[in-house]
C-alpha cells in the first residue's frame, strides 16, 4: 500500500506537465525515506529538467539509500540532458518503483535495466493502468504514430449546437465554459475545422486560468480561405497557429498567413477532403502528443467515422433547440445500429446547471 500512495502521489505531480511539456512525457517523480517524502518534481515546461533531476536536486544527499516512484521507465539516451537513470545511480538510490516502461526505442527497458545492473531494485508495474491513461499521448505518438484525440461538444438536451440562424453563444453556462479552458490547458493543441473558425471567429486560448502556456491552435482549412482578419490572425505571432491545408492552396494565401505569423502545414486530400490521418500524422511529427477538438460537426462527424477519437466528452445543457436546431454532428452514414461507433461511460460531473460526460473509446 504503501508503493500505491507514493506512485499515487507522482502520478498528481506529473499531470501538472500535461499540454506544456510536448513532445515529452509528462512523467512525475517522488522520493521517499521511509513514510517521508524528501524530493519531489515533474517535468517542467519545454520538457526539461524531467522529473527525476528536480527530485534528486529536492532530496539532495537524502536520495542515497532511497526509494525512487516515477510514473515512466527513467530515461537511458544522451538527448538535451544525461540519462536520467545515470542520475539516480549517481545518487545512491536503492530502491526505484516504476509505474510504466517506455516504449521509445532509445530507452524501451534500457532505463530499467540500467538500474538493475548497478545493484538498484527496480519495482515495475505500480498504478501502472492509472499511468496508462496519464501518458496516453505520449505512448500514442511513438507507437500509433499519433496523438491522442479529444473530441468535445457542448449541446443542447436534444443534442444541437446551435439555432437555426447559428446562434451557439452561450448553450452551456460559465461553470463549463471555464472547465473548457481547464481542459485546453492540459492538451498541447486545440484543433477546429474551417467552418467554425469562420463561423464563430474564435480566439481557441486558455482564459481566465492566469499566466499559463498556450497550446497550439490547429485549423484544418482544405483551400485555407480563412478570413485573414479575424481573432486568429490578430494572435497568430503572440500564440501559435498552425493551418493545415490542401496541397492546391493558393501560394498567395499562403503567404499571406505565414507574413501575419502562422505556420502553414500542406497534407493530401482524400476523396473532396483533407486527409485526416495525414493531418494527426503531421502534428505527432511536430512532436503534438494530446489533442482537443472543438469541432465543428463535419470535423467531428469524420474523426468519429474513420476511428480517429480516443476520449469524447460531452456537455449537455438544460435548453432544447428542436430539429431546426443544428445538430451536432454532420451525417456518418452510420447504417445497421451495430456499425455505430460506441464508447464506455468513464466519468460524469455536474458544473452549474450543466452536465458534463466523458465517454473513451474501447481503444482509446
Amino acid at each position: 500500500m504503501t508503493d500505491d500512495r507514493f506512485m499515487k502521489l507522482a502520478l498528481s505531480l506529473g499531470r501538472r506537465g500535461l499540454g506544456n511539456v510536448w513532445p515529452n512525457p509528462a512523467v512525475g517523480c517522488v522520493i521517499a525515506r521511509g513514510a517521508r517524502v524528501i524530493g519531489r518534481g515533474w517535468t517542467q515546461p519545454g520538457g526539461r529538467p524531467h522529473a527525476e533531476v528536480v527530485a534528486l536536486e529536492q532530496a539532495g544527499a537524502g536520495a542515497r539509500g532511497a526509494s525512487v516512484y516515477v510514473t515512466l521507465e527513467p530515461c537511458a539516451h544522451h538527448g538535451e540532458t544525461p540519462p536520467c537513470a545515470d542520475a539516480l545511480i549517481a545518487a545512491g538510490v536503492a530502491r526505484v518503483v516504476v509505474a510504466l516502461s517506455d516504449p521509445d526505442p532509445r530507452v524501451n527497458g534500457q532505463g530499467i535495466e540500467r538500474l538493475r545492473a548497478a545493484g538498484i531494485e527496480v519495482v515495475e508495474g505500480v498504478c501502472a493502468q492509472e499511468a496508462r491513461v496519464d501518458q496516453a499521448g505520449f505512448l500514442s505518438r511513438v507507437t500509433r504514430g499519433r496523438p491522442v484525440v479529444t473530441l468535445k461538444l457542448a449541446t443542447s438536451l436534444d443534442g444541437r449546437i446551435a439555432t437555426a440562424s447559428g446562434e451557439s453563444q452561450w448553450i452551456t453556462g460559465p461553470d463549463a465554459r471555464r472547465f473548457v479552458h481547464a481542459l485546453r490547458l492540459r492538451h498541447d493543441a486545440v484543433l477546429v475545422g474551417g467552418g467554425t473558425a469562420r463561423a464563430d471567429d474564435p480566439t481557441l486560448t486558455v482564459r481566465g486560468m492566469g499566466q499559463v502556456p498556450q497550446p497550439v491552435r490547429v485549423v484544418l482549412s482544405r483551400h485555407l480561405d480563412l478570413p485573414l482578419d479575424s481573432k486568429l490572425s490578430r494572435s497568430a505571432r503572440e500564440v501559435p497557429l498552425w493551418l493545415i491545408h490542401g496541397d492546391r492552396a493558393q501560394p498567395e494565401l499562403i503567404r499571406a498567413w505565414e507574413d501575419i505569423g502562422a505556420i502553414c502545414l500542406p497534407v493530401p486530400v482524400r476523396q473532396s477532403a483533407l486527409d485526416l490521418e495525414a493531418v494527426l500524422a503531421l502534428l505527432a511529427a511536430c512532436g503534438v502528443t494530446r489533442v482537443f477538438c472543438e469541432g465543428g460537426g463535419g470535423l467531428a462527424a469524420s474523426l468519429l467515422t474513420e476511428g480517429l477519437v480516443d476520449d469524447y466528452i460531452g456537455f449537455t445543457a438544460g435548453v432544447a433547440l428542436g430539429a431546426e436546431g443544428r445538430p451536432s454532428l454532420a451525417a456518418m452514414g452510420v447504417g445497421p445500429l451495430a456499425d455505430a461507433p460506441r464508447m464506455s461511460l468513464t466519468e460524469t460531473r455536474v458544473l452549474g446547471g450543466d452536465v458534463m460526460h466523458r465517454w473513451r473509446m474501447p481503444d482509446g
